[in-house]
């Protein structure tokens, strides 16, 4: 398992970096671009369900299958968050979306199962033969990246609640308003990018922010391709509003 770990880590990074580029040039075709010319999809829901919970399960077999610290709660603590992250990800946040008629295509679904299985394989072992000190939730790191982790999902959450209230209106895309819509066009992505920041910091481990730096290359673009959309979309879109990163793009 080591082996396959030191094999697929570091080209994984190139991978993402190769993704980047690629997703600034062709949006991946789901949600607002969705592209019927992508092949067989499934409903919405169910193939995010599909794809998404791929996540945590991979990271816990791979984290028991190879753990010298069945018993340190510090790791606990991390597979938590993520578990909780995704469960929010996967299952809570689908079902509040309520009569969602969107399709996905199995490409996409494939594709992003590949991604899930991957770093949850990296994350899981890593943390499965790292030991961390009793008193590690003492260290700086830990709390900054625990506050990056808390702050990251509250934005989140609260550009959640705005997507769905905005659904709920059954009048289509509408330009979302409040909290930190009023500064950027995609607080969700944005928020989700600190969460995995924020883990990273806690964790100090290099699939973490291997997985970082994933989250940027597929939401960073796909960001930069909405506010376009909605300003091509409205004539009325705030012109003072960025993409992603309130006041900088």
């Amino acid at each position: 398992m080591e082996k396959i770990y030191e094999t697929i880590l570091y080209p994984w990074i190139l991978i993402a970096l190769i993704s980047f580029i690629s997703l600034l040039k062709i949006n991946a075709p789901y949600g607002k671009f969705f592209n019927k010319n992508f092949g067989i999809s499934l409903p919405y829901k169910l193939g995010w369900f599909i794809q998404e919970i791929i996540s945590p399960l991979s990271l816990v077999i791979f984290y028991f299958s190879n753990t010298n610290n069945s018993n340190n709660k510090i790791v606990y603590f991390f597979l938590l968050i993520w578990i909780l992250h995704y469960i929010y990800r996967s299952i809570i946040f689908p079902l509040r979306m309520g009569n969602n008629t969107s399709r996905i295509p199995i490409l996409v679904i494939l594709s992003a199962i590949t991604f899930n299985t991957i770093n949850g394989f990296t994350n899981g072992y890593y943390l499965g033969i790292t030991n961390y000190s009793s008193t590690y939730y003492l260290e700086y790191n830990f709390i900054i990246g625990l506050a990056f982790v808390v702050i990251g999902f509250y934005i989140n959450f609260k550009a959640d609640n705005t997507l769905i209230a905005l659904k709920a209106k059954n009048k289509g895309y509408l330009i979302p308003e409040g909290n930190m819509y009023n500064y950027i066009s995609c607080p969700n992505y944005f928020g989700e990018m600190i969460e995995w920041l924020g883990f990273s910091i806690m964790t100090l481990s290099l699939p973490a922010l291997v997985f970082f730096i994933w989250t940027v290359a597929n939401l960073f673009p796909r960001a930069l391709a909405t506010h376009n959309w909605y300003r091509k979309e409205f004539s009325e879109y705030p012109e003072n509003r960025k993409a992603i990163i309130p006041y900088i793009i």
